[in-house]
């Protein structure tokens, strides 16, 4: 099972699962932790290979790293505490992953908040994942994942972010990086499923103005998806979290508590 960590509120039934991106850990929500804790119960997973979610070399040569697979060592967890109903609030990757968990299970998932969501590869970004699959055996993978996290958070202010995924992702062994590097690479018919199906499922995805590859695209499924809402974060980059907590703990903890969530608005601030 994944590595776990659980936060109980005194008095609350609703519970927040957050669910970190490839070369993290469940450590980059440390700016969420102290502000949720006051309203939620908490689960922080480590994904499989990530934080002390490791796996033995046995585990790893048998376990297949497909989307459904890794979806559902969440959903293991969930069950295992009994946990009938969850929030879900994920980053990159780990969007994709509650997407996939609320396509699966939608009785486990209450609403979605998608942080630096991934709903579509566009040109620049396959052609970096094919310079990957090209380079990913006779380069080190952690000068990949620097290239990588420089090209999507360029900027002066996305330092903090790249530096934190930098460096979890240090910890990762080289073989693991390659395995979920091969999985990054396959999933355009999941996110075109995802782009097509509209799920009535609350949805809010929380965009930095600065997230050039990945906003155009949440902008047109905001609009098409009437269950979704919208949120741009300026001056802030793909890792909303990390780059302007306070602002991403206030709006995602408001829309959270709401018991009837508007659907079909588009905001900006």
């Amino acid at each position: 099972m994944l590595h776990y960590s659980i936060i109980e509120h005194a008095t609350s039934k609703e519970w927040v699962t957050f669910v970190h991106g490839a070369g993290g850990s469940s450590t980059i929500w440390y700016k969420q932790v102290k502000a949720f804790k006051e309203h939620f119960n908490i689960l922080l997973l480590d994904l499989r290979g990530h934080g002390k979610s490791k796996f033995h070399l046995k585990e790893a040569l048998k376990s297949k790293y497909t989307f459904d697979a890794i979806t559902q060592d969440i959903k293991e967890v969930v069950d295992y505490l009994e946990i009938k109903k969850s929030h879900f609030v994920g980053i990159s990757l780990g969007t994709i992953l509650i997407r996939n968990l609320a396509e699966k299970h939608p009785t486990l998932v209450k609403s979605m908040v998608m942080g630096g969501a991934i709903m579509k590869m566009n040109f620049r970004s396959r052609v970096l994942m094919r310079l990957g699959v090209i380079l990913k055996s006779v380069v080190p993978y952690i000068w990949l994942y620097k290239f990588f996290a420089f090209v999507i958070m360029p900027n002066k202010n996305h330092k903090e972010s790249r530096s934190l995924f930098v460096r979890e992702a240090k910890k990762l062994y080289q073989k693991e990086f390659i395995r979920w590097f091969k999985l990054t690479s396959e999933i355009n018919p999941l996110l075109k499923l995802f782009r097509m199906v509209d799920l009535k499922i609350p949805t809010l995805y929380v965009m930095g103005s600065e997230d050039y590859l990945f906003l155009p695209t949440i902008e047109k499924v905001a609009e098409q998806h009437t269950f979704s809402q919208l949120y741009v974060v300026p001056d802030c980059g793909h890792v909303v979290n990390v780059e302007q907590p306070h602002l991403f703990n206030e709006k995602v903890i408001a829309y959270l508590r709401l018991d009837n969530k508007k659907t079909g608005a588009l905001h900006r601030f």
